[in-house]
């Protein structure tokens, strides 16, 4: 049985690495992982060149420009990759009859909602990165509408790379007291979770023929295009997140709660980023992971 090829942009990001340990799981899917540096999301003859060659049926693009301070005063770089260089994969896409999925952010939000954030509420970003994971998403849903899904996710860890979790990890380590943010609420998402739904979502619909309806007595899902929210199941503080790491660690370090107005950035983060998951839930029957028995599992792969 011929397999189904799966591109993975920004393969030596977090999620890109977690897609390729549990690649191995999945025999029918050929994996194909490019980097920036084997291939630029941001070179629309490059992303022409390789999709007319090697035609994947998927794209998961994991690439962004994710330094959210720097962004600030490098906006051209951050809607170059965020923005642009997502609609040259999107438009790929749709010549070659691929599905894509993209990951966004809760940032597109201005993070002042009280309740659970959903696909359709009205999005408002309140910094550059933000903004350009916003127009990347106009991009992706102007140029291939019928075969683009759309991931927003929030407080992304995992083994690898720089993230909240191995910050803290470090910092615990290296003082006697830390202070973290008590203010801003959402929930984390484990990578390796985030990974496991898209290949669930992958291989739950038809793997072939892509933007062709099932027959009635199909037993895959329809690949159902559109915006989705994923995060892990709960509702903390980075304080609370933070109190959490220590205990798993073992660490005497002081935590000590501190509101935003107190640890000023250049870019302004959202105070709500609690992402309502409901929709992709029940459209491709994920089961998603409480964020705590996910920050055990990733603290343990670290140590």
């Amino acid at each position: 049985m011929e397999k189904t090829k799966i591109l993975v942009t920004g393969a030596n990001g977090q999620l890109g690495r977690e897609l390729q340990i549990l690649a191995p799981a999945f025999p029918e899917l050929d994996f194909l992982f490019f980097d920036r540096a084997s291939l630029s999301i941001a070179d629309p003859d490059a992303i022409n060149t390789f999709f007319a060659r090697e035609r994947p049926a998927y794209c998961i693009n994991c690439a962004a420009y994710t330094a959210v301070d720097k962004a600030e005063s490098e906006r051209d770089s951050a809607f170059l990759i965020n923005a642009d260089a997502v609609g040259y994969l999107a438009t790929a896409c749709r010549n070659t009859g691929a599905r894509l999925i993209h990951i966004s952010t809760d940032y597109v939000f201005d993070g002042n909602s009280a309740t659970p954030l959903k696909e359709d509420d009205a999005t408002d970003p309140i910094n550059v990165y933000g903004a350009s994971k916003l127009e990347g998403e106009r991009q992706a849903i102007q140029y291939h509408p019928d075969g683009t899904l759309i991931i927003r996710t929030a407080w992304v860890y995992s083994e690898f790379g720089n993230n909240f979790v191995r910050t803290m990890i470090r910092l615990m380590k290296e003082r006697p007291s830390i202070n973290v943010v008590s203010d801003q609420v959402g929930s984390p998402t484990y990578a390796a979770d985030l990974a496991a739904a898209i290949l669930h979502i992958i291989t739950a619909t038809t793997p072939s023929t892509p933007l062709t309806p099932l027959p009635p007595a199909a037993t895959k899902l329809p690949f159902t295009p559109g915006l989705y929210h994923y995060s892990n199941e709960g509702r903390i503080s980075w304080y609370e997140f933070a109190l959490a790491i220590r205990e798993l660690i073992g660490s005497t370090c002081d935590v000590h709660p501190i509101p935003t107005t107190q640890y000023p950035t250049p870019a302004k983060r959202p105070h709500f980023s609690l992402l309502d998951k409901s929709l992709i839930r029940a459209t491709y029957g994920l089961v998603i992971p409480e964020w705590q028995p996910s920050l055990v599992s990733c603290i343990e792969k670290i140590r």
